[in-house]
């Protein structure tokens, strides 16, 4: 049977359509997955958290992101918190000093510090992470954006790697005379997704949460482990979907595609209507 040239030119355009609408298809599924609200694990609203602080490390309070902690204190005192942060994250943590109404001798400088779950200093990559108070001030401001959080890194490396992280704050510098004076804390920790453009190969096989090394060399046999502060009650995602599968899944079904077309153009018109049958 012989393939007439409009039947070619018909599977040729049927192909460039289907090419088409696959690219359609792939970077609107791009889109939607980026736009998706519920893409972010972070919560959407802004609620209330809890009304103290921890003092150290051990006893840092949990807060969940996209919450408000508060706190009253004392000018001096360290204060701590520790919220989960997982693979293709951004966290931005952001802190209010409410000082006193009475008059201060001299001005003053507060710092906001972000730890990892082995107690690694994190770095900022911008905002206010250390700012200077006037005697007369009201409050002051502080803020803090960290990496986007690796689903793997090289042990020598310091990147953020999913787990917990603790929020310190307190004045690096302040009179004598001040020290002791009540003050009001407000401090929230949000993140942005960042999508499949920091994605790497490999994932952790435990996120960074104090006590996990200590359940994982435990019995088989032993109850499951309660989530501790500052680990997500549903759980770590870790990295195991992003973008990336949208993109690695689309680009082989436009491969096929486009061998397809590229075979249609190349095996001919079949046989010349002269020639006979097994010639």
């Amino acid at each position: 049977m012989r393939t007439t040239p409009r039947r070619t030119h018909g599977a040729r355009r049927a192909l460039t359509g289907a090419l088409l609408a696959g690219l359609t298809l792939l970077t609107s599924a791009g889109a939607a997955v980026a736009d998706d609200p519920s893409a972010s694990a972070s919560p959407a609203d802004d609620g209330a958290g809890p009304t103290e602080a921890g003092t150290t490390f051990r006893t840092a309070t949990a807060l969940e992101q996209g919450q408000t902690g508060t706190a009253q204190a004392s000018a001096g005192d360290y204060l701590y918190w520790v919220f989960p942060a997982d693979a293709g994250q951004r966290p931005t943590v952001e802190a209010t000093v409410k000082l006193p109404s009475s008059a201060r001798s001299s001005t003053s400088t507060w710092q906001i510090d972000v730890y990892d779950g082995l107690r690694r200093r994190q770095a900022c990559m911008y905002g206010h992470q250390t700012r200077k108070a006037a005697a007369d001030a009201a409050s002051v401001e502080l803020s803090c954006v960290l990496r986007t959080v690796r689903s793997w890194s090289e042990p020598w490396a310091s990147d953020p790697l999913p787990g917990s992280y603790y929020i310190r704050l307190t004045v690096v510098d302040l009179p004598a005379a001040d020290l002791g004076l009540p003050v009001g804390v407000e401090v929230k920790a949000a993140s942005k997704e960042q999508g499949g453009a920091h994605d790497v190969d490999g994932t952790l096989s435990e996120p960074l949460v104090p006590g996990v090394s200590v359940a994982s060399a435990g019995d088989a046999g032993a109850a499951p482990r309660v989530p501790s502060a500052g680990e997500p009650e549903d759980g770590w995602a870790s990295g195991w979907w992003t973008d990336r599968w949208l993109w690695t899944v689309g680009g082989g079904v436009l491969a096929a595609l486009a061998a397809v077309f590229g075979y249609s153009l190349t095996r001919g018109r079949g046989r010349p209507s002269h020639v006979p049958p097994g010639v």
